[in-house]
């Protein structure tokens, strides 16, 4: 359960972030799978323009079983149902991963932007809950956000479709400008297993990965059932078209799954 303070921070700023959410072991659990997951040339898995370094990896609770139990973890999914005031079903899920050296920029952007104009989600009814994978620092691409942005409402954008491998709907400099006259910026940085929630209108990006060290996160964009899309011109594993309620794995699963690997790494090494 979220305070009512968190909830109020929430509703003012745009976003909550809360480190120490999961345990380094559990975090462990999840890096442990990346290499299996980034290795595959599946259409899911998009990498940056090199052709090489992974940027995102979509769906991969649909062909992973531990971001799986991620997806429907209750740490993640029942503070979004608080806030968003029911159920919630996963719109999209990815793998944000900015590589060391090689991970490109995220453009100033809002998320309900582009679900709104290619997806037709109705209403902004929907956020992002993203949990670290790897340390964030100022020095490996933190996600910056502008604080109550996501007070503006949808604004306009044009369609960015060559400064990276990933098209992307994206304010112009005057608007950024703007925003963070009014509201300032911030970058949370933190330990794995750190929680970041934000409204799917708060303005943010990234900043490209030029240190030694990994910056990965991942996301579920969670949106309320009654809300979910009516248009499905993007690929279904970015957009999905299962509105089916999230229901939540059990508080343990991420290391009930580690258990069970070492039973069967046992089982077979006998």
């Amino acid at each position: 359960m979220l305070t009512p303070d968190q909830v109020r921070q929430f509703e003012e700023l745009g976003y909550l972030f809360l480190p120490g959410t999961f345990s380094q072991e559990e975090m462990d659990v999840l890096r442990q799978e990346l290499p299996g997951v980034f290795a595959q040339r599946r259409p899911e898995v998009w990498r940056e323009k090199d052709k090489e370094a992974v940027r995102t990896a979509f769906a991969t609770h649909r062909y992973n079983e531990a971001f799986r139990l991620l997806a429907h973890h209750p740490r993640m999914i029942r503070p979004v149902m608080e806030l968003l005031g029911g159920e919630v079903y996963i719109h999209q899920f990815k793998i944000n991963a900015k590589a060391a050296f090689d991970g490109d920029v995220w453009q100033w952007h809002q998320d309900y932007g582009t679900w709104a104009r290619d997806d037709l989600m109705p209403e902004p009814r929907a956020m992002n809950i993203a949990v670290f994978i790897d340390e964030v620092t100022e020095f490996n691409g933190p996600l910056m956000m502008i604080p109550k942005s996501h007070t503006d409402g949808t604004l306009a954008a044009g369609h960015d479709l060559g400064t990276t491998s990933y098209p992307l709907w994206t304010l112009d400099k005057a608007t950024v400008s703007r925003l963070v006259e009014q509201g300032g910026l911030v970058a949370p940085k933190g330990p794995p297993g750190s929680l970041l929630m934000f409204h799917c209108n708060l303005v943010h990006a990234s900043p490209a990965n030029i240190s030694p060290w990994n910056r990965t996160i991942v996301y579920v964009s969670a949106c309320h059932v009654d809300n979910h899309i009516r248009q499905f011109q993007r690929e279904e594993w970015i957009a999905h078209r299962d509105f089916t309620p999230i229901l939540c794995e059990a508080d343990d699963c991420l290391l009930a799954y580690k258990r069970r690997r070492q039973a069967n790494t046992s089982t077979t090494n006998d």
